[in-house]
């Protein structure tokens, strides 16, 4: 953000960033999530500029941003009562819901696919901005980082990614949640989680009275964000291991005089005892919520500390944890060290 930017009202950047994104533009923008790098979705040109700058798959589909729950069929069709009860219960909120796409939905923000990607923010700028495009507008916006890396939570992490590539970028300060939205999809009707998020599963089974489906079903067939198995990747290599087993990697990877990032969330004496000049201990909140709120900062700030590898205590195997196991799971993908 320039200096000019940074004396600008937040009704004259929202003013600004409208501008800029119906001149084809694309502007980087807060959610309660992580920040998402917009364009016009009526902008072919500007949803293929996103594609380009985060280097994004085109088959990859993009989320669908719009303010208001009324609008809903506007950009989908056949939407089951089901995928409305959720709506009504978690939106503004966390969570996206896979519909198939209607006709006012290019099919360069699904990947091709026949199904949308839509979700309300629950952020004050971001809600401020939907609504400032007008009538039947909407975003489509990934996150706003190159792909396959950390999802960034703060403005600053937006610029560290893209500086002057991207026209403009909203400060709305850091993320309340942290972590991307939860994605349930109900094409043919049924209820299937594709990506945990934001929205414990539990939360939305309590609403809809009946279990949710876990993506590995016949019916899963659809790309979804955040699907691959590497993604919300640090440049540093990562590993996950159970509490027991963390000691005995870290004391192997420092008698090769490698330093080494250990992050852990239960603070067993055993995990600090085995810290020393080589190894580092960053204690994470020992709850999910807080958990979920610090991890990408934190796994942004030590990719910038020169640590030979990151090893991450696993979470618990609660169910309120499925979304940080599952985002540790796909960091850590493509991590392959022998020593």
């Amino acid at each position: 953000m320039n200096d000019r930017e940074s004396l600008l009202s937040l009704n004259d950047k929202i003013t600004a960033a409208v501008t800029l994104l119906k001149a084809g533009k694309n502007v980087a923008f807060p959610t309660e999530t992580v920040y998402g790098l917009g364009a016009d979705i009526s902008n072919v040109s500007a949803i293929n500029r996103i594609y380009e700058i985060k280097g994004r798959p085109l088959n990859h589909p993009l989320i669908v941003h719009f303010a208001e729950a009324n609008l809903l069929e506007y950009w989908a069709t056949e939407i089951p009562d089901s995928a409305w009860l959720l709506a009504e219960y978690f939106w503004p909120g966390p969570l996206t819901l896979i519909l198939p796409r209607s006709s006012h939905v290019p099919l360069n923000v699904t990947g091709g696919q026949n199904t949308v990607g839509l979700r309300i923010p629950d952020h004050p700028i971001a809600l401020a901005l939907l609504r400032a495009l007008g009538a039947n507008k909407a975003l489509a916006a990934p996150s706003a980082n190159r792909f396959g890396r950390l999802s960034p939570t703060s403005a600053n992490h937006v610029y560290e990614e893209f500086g002057n590539e991207v026209s403009m970028i909203l400060d709305g300060g850091p993320c309340n949640v942290g972590l991307e939205s939860t994605i349930i999809s109900f094409y043919n009707s049924a209820a299937i989680l594709l990506r945990p998020g934001g929205i414990p599963v539990e939360s939305l089974e309590d609403i809809l009275k009946q279990k949710i489906e876990l993506k590995g079903n016949p019916n899963t067939t659809l790309r979804a964000p955040g699907g691959l198995s590497s993604h919300y990747a640090p440049v540093t290599a990562l590993e996950v291991w159970p509490t027991e087993s963390i000691p005995k990697r870290a004391q192997q990877l420092n008698k090769n005089g490698l330093r080494t990032a250990l992050i852990a969330w239960s603070g067993s004496d055993h995990l600090s005892q085995v810290t020393n000049e080589n190894t580092h201990l960053f204690l994470m909140p020992a709850d999910p919520i807080g958990y979920g709120h610090q991890l990408y900062a934190t796994l942004r700030q030590l990719d910038q500390e020169d640590f030979f590898c990151m090893l991450v205590e696993a979470p618990p195997l609660d169910p309120a944890w499925l979304a940080i196991s599952d985002r540790l799971q796909r960091a850590s993908y493509k991590t392959s060290i022998h020593l």
